[in-house]
């Protein structure tokens, strides 16, 4: 049986000449916008689903939305929640892993942030461009959870070893105690 090149030779002629036509082709649309509202903490429409895996890898851009400030100049400090997941079979605020950000001295600031047996520790990473692309990773292994930031690799200690268990996804949250001041965007593309 022989295959006509014609189908393929229009497709890609089609290709090319998207942009006489004023459209091209997007492959970005798996990025997801989510919305933490003014008053708000939690993204709009937020589920956690089931968690089932040792890593997680993503790609986030924090735009000019989320540079804020506070009403208590102290609350500047808080840690934000980007993306994570919860582990050892426990609710998150027992055994988690995931990154955080604040806007704080000009900068988007962005930290390893975990609970470990109920014990919250955090480090900061580094710091996010507005507008760029970042990518952004948590594995476990063994007995302890190793972030990476755009090449970096940075390791904190994990409760348990072996699986996550049951365990669920954490999706972007603003705060600490004090609600967002402001509606903020993060765009989001699982990897």
């Amino acid at each position: 049986m022989k295959i006509s090149a014609l189908p393929f030779l229009l497709l890609l002629f089609f290709l090319s000449s998207c942009e006489w036509w004023g459209n091209q082709p997007s492959f970005e649309d798996d990025f997801i916008t989510y919305t933490i509202k003014t008053g708000s903490h939690e993204v709009e429409k937020n589920t956690n689903s089931l968690f089932t895996g040792s890593s997680m890898k993503f790609q986030a851009v924090f735009d000019s939305s989320c540079i804020y400030k506070t009403v208590s100049p102290e609350n500047q400090h808080d840690i934000n929640k980007l993306m994570g997941f919860s582990d050892c079979s426990s609710q998150h605020h027992v055994n988690s892993a995931r990154f955080g950000w604040n806007w704080r001295e000009n900068a988007l600031r962005i930290y390893a942030y975990i609970y470990r047996d109920g014990e919250r520790q955090e480090k900061e990473l580094g710091t996010a461009e507005l507008g760029k692309t970042m990518n952004y990773a948590i594995r476990t292994e063994g007995n302890t959870y190793v972030f990476t930031f755009n090449g970096t690799e940075t390791v904190m200690p994990r409760y348990c070893s072996g699986g996550t268990g049951v365990a669920y996804k954490l999706l972007p949250y603003f705060g600490g105690n004090e609600p967002s001041p402001k509606d903020i965007r993060i765009r989001i593309r699982n990897l």
